[in-house]
């Protein structure tokens, strides 16, 4: 009966007036009750690794819609010593229902410092159970009601609530004062929302997801830009002929991106056929993904104390409003890998995927006892002033840091006349960089000559600062100079 309860509580929620203003319903998020946990493997030591134990179970996320419940499964870790986890690192695992044990840095956290580590699985709308269903549902749903909660960010953002609420409810295990969200692509969606909506997080650290804009494109298909259409047209066949220098094969993997992303979307004539208004269309592609987008709630989370620091780079699909960003948060708490791309196969052909890269595992250490356990300092994005001389065709670049910090590695980076984002030339513009000199305590300067005059030039800087032997990679706003 208090499952029924529950359900009835939730459907109500999703449809009723005064749930527009509220996203999420964080009294029954935070409800355990209602999770249903099914125990599938209980408390015992892994056998690969006998400093931490674990517990496997499947809980319900939600009934998305009446009669259709979302359950995901867990994996709960801890020390093997018994001692409750204060700090707890939410992230995400496989959708298989098999017990997933940490890797890297996360692990680390594990049996290092006695960070719990909670794991949830997530995977793309179509992979979740009734696997091949549930994204037509969504969209049935969305299409009906015209209601975001429909969407991928809310459901992804859910999943990493639910799975603190089932962490909580282990009372013995977990105790968290701290609790740091994290993941990359759709799972950084996830720990973005989270740590929006639910103020148990007091930190996310998203990699290549969105602080601004909207990943991938327009959210109806069908009514993308003509410029758009025709640059990756373009592409391809440059791509095919071989003036780009890329494997051709890597075409494959592009269209099956794409394959990927109109699983979860609509498309112009369903939103026509559902009576959507042109102001619907206009506006669901922004609505989609405001449950991620952190500029919008700044403000609240300096207030409340929550840490951020996204990744991601200049190249990816997900990361197109990186200028905007710069201009209107000049401050934001960002590493931007320059050339970086988003996670994915290597055959899309794809050389810096953030992800993988060193200095983003670096990184969520660094961050992660930062966090913690206040192991070290945390810098700022530089103040940062340029000159452009059109005659000379050369840029020159100045950072300043507060006092008492000085990075030991200092670059430059730039790249001329780049793509328009949401293209697929976008994802593999060319960068360049060149060292930047110490002028004085705080302050570092560097120029690039160019051999001709572009139409417009991008670039930032990227700064490694290591204290307490914990390197941070971080960078300056996004810039450009031209059109």
């Amino acid at each position: 009966m208090r499952t029924f309860n529950y359900c009835l509580l939730f459907l109500f929620s999703l449809n009723s007036a005064s749930a527009e203003t509220e996203l999420f319903d964080l009294k029954a998020i935070r409800d355990s009750s209602t999770l249903e946990a099914k125990v599938i493997h209980d408390w015992k030591l892994s056998k690969k690794i006998p400093a931490i134990r674990q517990k496997l179970i499947e809980i319900t996320v939600c009934e998305w819609w009446q009669g259709q419940k979302v359950r995901l499964p867990v994996t709960l870790n801890a020390p093997a010593d018994g001692s409750p986890c204060k700090n707890v690192l939410v992230v995400n695992m496989g959708l298989a229902p098999k017990t997933a044990t940490p890797r890297g840095v996360e692990l680390e956290l594990l049996t290092k410092h006695g960070v719990g580590v909670v794991m949830i699985g997530m995977g793309t709308i179509d992979a979740m159970v009734p696997k091949g269903e549930l994204h037509l549902g969504m969209r049935e749903q969305l299409l009906k009601t015209r209601d975001v909660r429909y969407t991928p960010a809310w459901i992804w953002g859910m999943s990493q609530m639910r799975a603190l609420t089932a962490a909580v409810a282990e009372a013995e295990v977990y105790q968290p004062v701290k609790v740091l969200g994290t993941g990359g692509s759709k799972r950084g969606v996830a720990a973005a929302v989270a740590g929006i909506h639910d103020d148990r997080f007091t930190a996310i650290l998203p990699v290549v997801a969105p602080p601004l804009g909207n990943p991938g494109g327009t959210y109806v298909l069908g009514t993308e830009e003509e410029r758009i259409t025709k640059a990756n047209q373009q592409f391809f066949a440059d791509l095919s002929s071989g003036k780009l220098g890329l494997d051709p094969s890597i075409k494959r993997a592009l269209d099956e991106r794409t394959q990927r992303r109109a699983s979860s979307r609509i498309t112009l004539e369903q939103a026509r056929q559902s009576s959507w208004s042109d102001a619907d269309i206009a506006s669901i592609t922004d609505r989609a993904w405001d449950a991620s987008r952190v500029t919008d709630h700044l403000s609240m989370l300096r207030k409340r104390g929550t840490e951020i620091f996204y990744n991601l780079g200049t190249n990816d699909s997900v990361s197109p409003a990186l200028l905007d960003l710069g201009r209107q948060f000049p401050d934001f708490p960002i590493n931007i890998v320059p050339g970086g791309q988003h996670g994915g196969p290597s055959t899309a052909g794809y050389t810096r995927r953030v992800p993988q890269l060193q200095t983003s595992q670096d990184n969520l250490r660094s961050f992660a006892l930062h966090h913690f356990f206040g192991v070290r300092d945390w810098p700022s994005a530089p103040e940062i002033d340029y000159l452009w001389d059109a005659g000379t065709h050369t840029l020159t670049v100045g950072v300043k840091f507060p006092e008492g910090i000085e990075p030991q590695s200092n670059a430059l980076w730039w790249s001329v006349d780049r793509s328009e984002p949401f293209t697929l030339p976008f994802e593999y513009d060319h960068w360049q960089s060149t060292e930047m000199k110490k002028t004085e305590s705080g302050m570092f300067r560097g120029k690039a000559t160019l051999s001709t005059k572009p139409a417009r030039l991008d670039f930032i800087t990227v700064h490694t600062h290591t204290q307490d032997d914990l390197p941070v990679t971080f960078s300056s706003r996004y810039l450009r100079v031209g059109d």
